[in-house]
């Protein structure tokens, strides 16, 4: 799919009506309540495959599946993300400090990105399945 393909497709919902419209239950509590998926469940934990995976809310690109790897915590792992495809807001939520990854077209919670992952960057952006979609060998 082209980006102008993609452009058109893909319209932004800009009320929470819309949202609820145009996501399931879950795709709305992950995307729009920031919420998490059970590890080990999602459809892209094993997958791989060439292509890309774009953003469920808006197909924004935002991994190659070439960054893409088994890191073995429950949640499909990337070591990188598409330039400006990603926003990066802190999280404390659970008592915890974490870096919460949000998708910078359509703001939908994506997961979270750790400094533990592989070289070349040293990170691991751990991303719930069901905020994704895979568009097969469009590297």
């Amino acid at each position: 799919m082209s980006e102008t393909d993609r452009e058109q497709e893909s319209e932004i919902p800009n009320t929470d009506a819309e949202w609820r419209e145009k996501l399931s239950d879950e795709e709305y509590h992950i995307l729009r309540e920031s919420g998490t998926e059970p590890r080990f469940s999602g459809e892209y934990v094993d997958r791989d495959d060439e292509g890309v995976y774009t953003c469920k809310g808006c197909d924004n690109v935002l991994f190659e599946s070439e960054t893409k790897y088994h890191s073995g915590c429950g949640w499909p792992s990337f070591y990188a993300a598409e330039s400006d495809a990603v926003t990066e807001t802190l999280d404390t939520s659970h008592g915890m400090r974490r870096t919460e990854i949000r998708c910078a077209e359509c703001d939908s919670h994506l997961g979270h990105v750790f400094n533990d992952g592989p070289e070349p960057t040293g990170k691991r952006f751990c991303i719930n399945s069901v905020a994704l979609d895979f568009e097969p060998g469009s590297q």
